[in-house]
């Protein structure tokens, strides 16, 4: 394959990593696997226009973008216009979309993995035209996003610490809004204090993210209006992996589904990937079933890895 690698110098582990002997490393294990790679490192405000630059280049198969989640996110909308291939090096805190790809989560090994992958069509969603691989998400979620982003962190450890710190402020000013929802030809109304659409249903998982991409549907997730001791019962049933369960949540799936805000603030926000953007008192939410095509690790990986650790 033809490989165009754009890696986020300012995303996450990357900060801390030699990024020339990380890119000799990546052309090296890629090359040994018989690729084609052109490998850069750039900095944070140049990224998009990288990656955009590169699923523009005729002759390029799959785009291998390296950062945290928005980097990736960003990475997944390109892939997905340019018709190209995805391959992810998780270098973020959280990494959610390379755990729901089961990718290892070590930028080392993860290059050795994608260099014997095999492409694989997923699904990926969108709000209003904008894609999205793991969530949007509108309340308690944006608000603990709009507390933290306040907060000044210099390492991925700042950034935990700055979001526990923020998680505590949201359980005790947690909002209440109004939402009218239409889905499958029904149309419902709640007060609810938290809204989640995520690419496919969340797992079991304390950090929330789809275990399988291939099931097309959409899951949609809203939270009972709650006060301090309801956050933390929520908080809780999250960490025991049973938001579905838990008795202030509803939880369903749609191919499909229209979010009408009533009530509109200006300053009202919500959460796509991990990005808090503005949010329109309107919103379509699309699952794109099977549309984005992602490099996972092959049924016989180990094998082939194995085969590129004799060969160095």
């Amino acid at each position: 394959m033809n490989l165009f690698a754009v890696f986020n110098r300012d995303g996450g582990t990357f900060r801390t990593t030699d990024m020339s002997a990380y890119c000799a490393h990546a052309t090296k294990t890629f090359e040994a696997a018989g690729h084609q790679i052109e490998c850069h490192v750039v900095s944070g405000d140049k990224v998009v226009e990288t990656m955009e630059r590169a699923a523009s280049t005729n002759g390029i198969d799959a785009l291998i973008a390296g950062g945290g989640d928005g980097t990736i996110s960003s990475a997944a909308r390109i892939a997905w216009k340019g018709q190209i291939a995805l391959g992810v090096v998780p270098a973020g805190t959280m990494n959610l979309f390379a755990r729901s790809l089961k990718l290892p989560l070590d930028i080392w090994e993860v290059l050795d993995a994608l260099a014997v992958a095999v492409p694989e069509n997923i699904d990926i969603a969108s709000a209003n035209g904008q894609s999205f691989v793991h969530q949007f998400s509108a309340g308690l979620h944006a608000r603990m996003v709009r507390y933290r982003n306040s907060m000044d962190f210099a390492s991925r450890l700042g950034k935990m610490r700055a979001s526990m710190r923020a998680a505590v402020g949201v359980m005790f000013n947690p909002p209440e809004f109004e939402v009218e929802f239409t889905m499958d030809g029904k149309t419902g109304y709640r007060k609810v204090s938290a809204i989640s659409v995520s690419n496919n249903e969340f797992g079991r998982d304390p950090l929330m993210y789809a275990d399988d991409l291939t099931r097309g549907h959409l899951g949609f997730y809203i939270a009972e209006p709650l006060k301090p001791a309801g956050v933390a019962r929520l908080t809780f049933d999250i960490l025991r992996g049973r938001l579905k369960e838990s008795a202030s949540v509803t939880a369903m799936t749609a191919t499909q589904l229209e979010l009408h805000f009533p009530r509109h603030r200006h300053d009202v926000r919500c959460v796509i990937d991990g990005e808090l953007l503005p949010m329109k008192r309107d919103v379509l939410l699309k699952i794109h079933a099977g549309e984005l095509k992602v490099l996972v690790n092959s049924v016989h990986g180990q094998e082939a890895r194995d085969l590129l650790d004799n060969a160095r």
